[in-house]
């Protein structure tokens, strides 16, 4: 458990006591390296405190490497022999050499302290979790920096814990600037790490990096982002030697409730992903972190490299094994051990590296023919009668007699003809290949960073009829798997010029679009006649399926409509405005609008979307659904935005009234909704009866309203794409206060 670390101040000097007595010392462990509290005022303001390191609160499995023998060091040959009585184990973690428990049991710097059978490096509380010699690393758990602020004063910081650590007292251990990362939480929070010591005057610690983060308010951080909203991270450099957390004083007026405290910590980059709910985590909470070590001496001035230590007579050369080599360490002064090609075990030990037998592992060392294991390597050869140019990867095979090898190179040479016209053919094909490649626009396409070029081959699987799922007039539509992802490919049916205009443009299109609400484009194929193109697969279908399905009609109240309708209005508007260059979709419909298993909707269907560029806004051809289609556009031929936000108009009314919009009747839905506006009757019959309840009414004739807007003949009374997200945004936060 941990302490409490009281401080008294004494004149201009902080002291720090532990009320209840030190439990470390009751039980009788020599805590070798105590942390003192220290308070100092920096420059600008800062308030700095350096508190004890915080206890374990949860260990991480981990998967540890086979016990190495203990060793100790004989004064008189100055070898290091395996000493009988040494603790291999300590809950369950192997503790192989140069690290060991008791006396005489672990080189200078190595030594592991088991207390209530949990290894902690000596002298302090740090947990450790796996302890390997060959990589040279060492799992431990450290603890998390903080500060918290007062809940009257948010402005200002009510308690803190620079989460420090004394673990280096013999300089062997670094912190892993590969397998590591350094992670800030909190909003408005900028936090930074410093390792002692440093050769600078200004101060003892030499602040490395850090990183600043940010809120608007509670809902701002995502689960699974940390991207300076709520979580940032940045990597490491090598050389750390501790860790020192150090944050700056931000005030935290209205975010109390979510976000009362800062956190620091580094933790393994593969173990850990940001949730919401670490906004208010537990303060002494641990996170794995990776060490790396080395064979070092007290500080940098007295580290050694291979060549120094195997010439030094003050130390003790570490590498004492046979068949080990001494390698220079890769994060710090010093170097490691290691056991030499084809043999394994603990380097630092006599005698600890043994052979490998290659032959009992033909997964690892491969041998087709007749494997024998020599020192430190192993032959592969082919039995008396047979023959291999390399045993190792081919197989063994009889050596023939002549009468044999003649008849053998007449069905070769039948077969060396046969494989010519078979390459001749490969050639054809690949070249007819490349020439679909190029003609549709693939030298142009392996720019677009986003953009996977799929070959043909690996499309084929996905292209039965069993896997169809669609059909229209752009082509067909398959489900599959591709890389291990469902995807949806849609492979354009051949033979027209306009479709491969529009293939063209859907990928330069969507090439360059990247948002939640936007179906996303995965990559094409471009090495057949008409290409093909792969989507993310949406489950769930189209929006106009789930409206106006007549068999097991799916339930839909007025709160996942309305998240329906705001959400595509925002993926429209990125495309309208946000997007790198102004794009419009000309056939919004809901067809076009699929939704995931949680109704997040998805805009889909480019295939007669246009890049629109100065003086290139009027299109050859009126193309698209004539029930959505702007009446504008119909007469003029210019596609605007505005023809968008007409289309998004009759969405919203299917939406709220469940009904079909038909051209055929001359569109009796958008006529039926505009007679009731401008005879300013209420359209409450219009609404589906499913959501038409009194408390509903109010926000229907609302989003009513916004849909007769969208509906104006008048372009330039119709408000953009941006607007409308802004009402819909409006109403959805009035609906959940």
């Amino acid at each position: 458990h941990a302490h409490a670390l009281v401080l008294k101040r004494a004149g201009n000097r902080v002291s720090s006591a532990d009320p209840r007595g030190d439990p470390v010392r009751d039980l009788g462990v020599d805590r070798r390296s105590p942390v003192s509290g220290a308070r100092r005022r920096l420059p600008g303001g800062e308030l700095w405190l350096r508190s004890e390191a915080m206890p374990t609160a949860f260990l991480l499995p981990a998967v540890l490497l086979a016990a190495a023998a203990a060793a100790a060091t004989t004064e008189a040959t100055k070898n290091l022999v395996v000493t009988r009585g040494c603790v291999t184990s300590c809950g369950g973690v192997d503790i192989p050499y140069p690290f060991g428990i008791g006396s005489g049991c672990f080189r200078k710097g190595f030594e592991i302290e088991c207390i209530n059978n949990s290894p902690v490096l000596a002298g302090t509380s740090i947990h450790v979790v796996h302890l390997s010699g060959d990589p040279a690393e060492s799992l431990v758990m450290l603890p998390v920096g903080w500060q918290c602020y007062n809940t009257s004063s948010p402005d200002k910081v009510e308690a803190s814990s620079h989460g420090e650590t004394e673990m280096n007292k013999h300089g062997v251990y670094r912190l892993s600037n590969t397998h590591n990362m350094l992670v800030i939480l909190g909003c408005n929070t900028m936090g930074n790490i410093g390792s002692v010591r440093t050769t600078r005057d200004v101060d003892e610690y030499s602040y490395y990096m850090g990183c600043m983060t940010f809120c608007n308010y509670s809902a701002t951080a995502q689960d699974g982002l940390c991207a300076s909203v709520g979580c940032c991270h940045v990597d490491i450099p090598p050389g750390l030697t501790h860790n020192y957390f150090y944050f700056r004083v931000y005030d935290h007026t209205g975010m109390m409730d979510f976000s009362p405290c800062d956190y620091a910590f580094l933790v393994d980059r593969t173990n850990y992903t940001f949730r919401r709910s670490d906004l208010l985590r537990d303060t002494n909470r641990t996170s794995p972190v990776w060490l790396d070590w080395a064979i070092r001496g007290d500080d940098d001035s007295t580290s050694l490299s291979c060549a120094e230590a195997a010439k030094a007579t003050t130390t003790e050369y570490a590498c004492v094994s046979n068949h080990s080599d001494c390698v220079n360490a890769t994060n710090g002064p010093g170097y490691n051990c290691r056991c030499s090609k084809g043999y394994q075990g603990n380097a630092y030990l006599v005698n600890g590296c043994s052979n490998i037998d290659e032959c009992a592992d033909p997964a690892k060392y491969p041998c087709k023919g007749v494997c024998r294991d020599t020192e430190g390597s192993y032959q592969c050869t082919c039995g008396p009668g047979y023959g291999s140019d390399d045993p190792k990867t081919q197989r063994c095979t009889p050596k023939f007699p002549l009468a044999a090898q003649i008849c053998i190179g007449t069905i070769g040479g039948a077969l060396v003809i046969a494989f010519t016209a078979f390459v001749i053919i490969i050639r054809k094909e690949k070249r007819k290949t490349k020439e679909f490649y190029e003609k549709n626009g693939g030298l142009t396409l392996e720019k677009a960073k986003v953009i996977k070029l799929f070959k043909k081959e690996e499309l084929k699987p996905v292209l039965k009829i069993s896997n169809l799922i669609g059909k229209g007039g752009f082509g067909e539509v398959y489900k599959g798997v591709v890389d291990d992802i469902l995807v949806a490919v849609k492979k354009p049916i051949s033979g027209n010029v306009l479709e491969n205009k529009q293939f063209a443009n859907e990928v330069i299109i969507q090439s360059q679009v990247i948002h939640k609400n936007i179906v996303r484009l995965i990559g094409c194929c471009l090495e057949v006649d008409t290409p093909m193109l792969v989507y993310e697969f949406i489950s769930k279908g189209s929006l106009h399926e789930i409206l106006h399905r007549v068999d097991n009609k799916e339930p839909l109240n007025l709160d996942v409509r309305l998240s329906i309708v705001a959400e595509s209005a925002h993926g429209l508007a990125y495309m309208h405005s946000q997007a790198h260059t102004k794009i419009l979709h000309g056939d919004v419909k809901p067809a076009n609008i699929l939704l995931d298993d949680s109704f997040v909707p998805k805009i889909s269907d480019f295939g007669i979307s246009r890049l629109i560029a100065i003086d290139k806004e009027h299109t050859a051809n009126v193309i698209g659904d004539m029930t959505y289609m702007d009446p504008v556009y119909l007469q003029t031929g210019l596609l605007t935005e505005k023809s968008d936000v007409y289309s998004f108009g009759v969405v919203i009314l299917e939406v709220i009234s469940r009904k079909k919009a038909t051209h055929s009747d001359n569109n009796s839905l958008v006529t039926s909704f505009l007679e009731c506006h401008k005879e300013k009757k209420k359209a409450t019959e219009l609404f589906d009866k499913e959501i038409a309840t009194t408390g509903n009414l109010e926000l229907l004739d609302t989003l009513a309203g916004i849909a007769v807007g969208c509906l104006n003949l008048d372009v330039d009374q119709r408000p953009s794409m941006t607007d409308v997200v802004a009402r819909l945004l409006t109403l959805n936060r009035s609906r959940m206060v």
